[in-house]
């Protein structure tokens, strides 16, 4: 469920932007000289600027000329021009993730990995082949919050235009085929079989059972080894009839289009999709009880996660919270539970924090792996860091640490096309001002250490926390005194 070595670039605020960006692209070229030429140019046009060149100034950034429209169907569509490279990205971003499965978990997922398996006349090898030969590339995945299909493609029409048609055939018009399906749960029943010998997954899990119970974020996208084998293709069908509507998703293009040839695309692949509505957005959970839960499982490890509500995405403390979190441990070396944690100690490979703010309150979770013997010891250090640092909030010199880190690496938030197009998708879909970037970095470098610390305090409380370990139970060992050589060395890699 962790991230390792998570890049400080999450400061830009968009956890959801990951999610979205989660599916790779590459781009096949059929005409190299074409490709080269203009690469060439976007390297001519866009020159890195050195450390010399910054001379203590922050680096610029990409200016976005964000337009936005509705198309005639009711999809939301969010455009950025960019001629640099002879392509574009599309992003289609619908409120059909597993928190809209239902009494069905594993629904939305299953329902998502079913889209490019069939449509008329054409099987999933033939889908594949279909995207290949022109140099395209098709990607999905679902998640809490939400489900995409992603489109790569070259601009020129010849290309473009059979790539768009497969597309909208693949994500409006699946045919479900029976072979796929059997296949597809077959392998997610093997998945289940895998999780049971990963306690870092059934942790994850327990975790957030306790701290949603019967909210739609606590149960596992995966769905269950119960609830996966009796979905039909009935419930598949009318679920992508309903969550893949053209009222329920965000367009998000980014290339080398005109205003009206993104018109058109958008306006293709909406009439496509099934006519509908939005779909409602979830309720807030409740505010769970503390509670301390443990997992027995033969390792010599234990995995530690420490969780609670944290906020939404329209939350106004969201950059406040952000800063305080890369301070508290959402980077990687340097931060508080890093430094006490791995560096000073060696109980652990890595101990990482973060908010994860979605449609309804996600949660704020603090998750680790260290050494069994001292696992109670290690989770009383953890917690007895967030205590100090609640109380005595940040100082001046991380702030400003860490106002400086936002400041060099917010320009890689929109490098790329595949950067952008997944900035845009998480800003439609959370339906954040279109000045949001500027905003959030404006913001952000305006904080003082008092303003971090009074956010941190409104919504983080050690007396709120849901604690989940999974691990074998054994004596246990006292924790060496911090050194700046620990004589324990963290483990090279996490065992799971």
């Amino acid at each position: 469920m962790s991230e390792r070595n998570k890049p400080r670039l999450a400061l830009i605020g968009l956890v959801a932007a990951a999610l979205i960006g989660a599916a790779g692209f590459y781009l096949l070229r059929p005409d190299d000289s074409t490709a080269s030429e203009a690469l060439d140019k976007a390297k001519s046009s866009q020159k890195l600027q050195s450390l010399t060149e910054l001379d203590g100034k922050a680096p610029s950034h990409r200016k976005l000329d964000v337009q936005t429209w509705n198309t005639a169907e009711g999809a939301k569509v969010l455009f950025v021009e960019a001629r640099e490279l002879p392509m574009f990205d599309m992003r289609l971003i619908f409120a059909a993730g597993s928190s809209q499965d239902g009494d069905v978990p594993g629904l939305a997922l299953l329902t998502n990995a079913m889209l490019n398996e069939g449509v008329a006349g054409k099987d999933v090898g033939a889908i594949a082949q279909g995207f290949e030969s022109l140099g395209a590339d098709f990607g999905n995945g679902a998640f809490k919050d939400m489900a995409l299909a992603s489109l790569r493609s070259l601009s020129a029409a010849d290309k473009r235009e059979p790539a768009l048609k497969l597309f909208s055939e693949v994500v409006g018009k699946p045919t479900f085929p029976n072979d796929s399906f059997a296949r597809i749960k077959n392998q997610m029943l093997a998945g289940f079989e895998y999780q049971k010998q990963n306690p870092g997954k059934l942790a994850s899990q327990e975790l957030m059972n306790r701290l949603y119970g019967d909210h739609p974020y606590a149960h596992s996208s995966d769905g269950t080894a119960t609830t996966v084998p009796a979905i039909t293709l009935a419930q598949l069908k009318a679920f992508h009839e309903k969550a893949y509507a053209a009222g329920n998703v965000v367009i998000a293009l980014v290339g080398d289009l005109s205003r009206t040839e993104a018109e058109a695309i958008a306006a293709q692949v909406s009439s496509a999709l099934p006519k509908g509505p939005a779909l409602a957005k979830i309720p807030q959970p409740q505010e769970p009880k503390a509670s301390i839960g443990h997992i027995e499982f033969p390792s010599k490890q234990t995995n530690l996660m420490l969780a609670q509500l944290g906020i939404d995405r329209d939350d106004p403390d969201y950059a406040a919270l952000s800063m305080g979190n890369q301070i508290l441990g959402g980077g990687g070396f340097g931060t508080r539970l890093m430094s006490e944690v791995r560096e000073k100690r060696g109980l652990a490979y890595g101990v990482y924090s973060g908010f994860t703010p979605m449609q309804a309150r996600g949660p704020f979770m603090i998750n680790l792996q260290t050494r069994a013997e001292m696992s109670e010891g290690t989770l009383k250090l953890v917690q007895d860091v967030l205590a100090d640092y609640l109380k005595t909030g940040p100082t001046e010199k991380e702030l400003d640490d860490a106002k400086r880190e936002l400041a060099g690496s917010f320009p890689l938030s929109t490098a790329s096309n595949a950067d952008i197009v997944g900035q845009l998708g998480a800003m439609g879909f959370y339906n954040l001002p279109l000045s949001y970037l500027d905003d959030f970095m404006r913001e952000s470098q305006s904080l003082t250490v008092e303003q971090v610390k009074t956010v941190l305090n409104k919504h983080l409380s050690t007396d709120k926390m849901v604690i989940v370990s999974a691990g074998p139970t054994v004596p246990q060992k006292p924790l060496p005194a911090p050194s700046d050589k620990p004589a324990e060395q963290p483990l090279g890699v996490p065992e799971h």
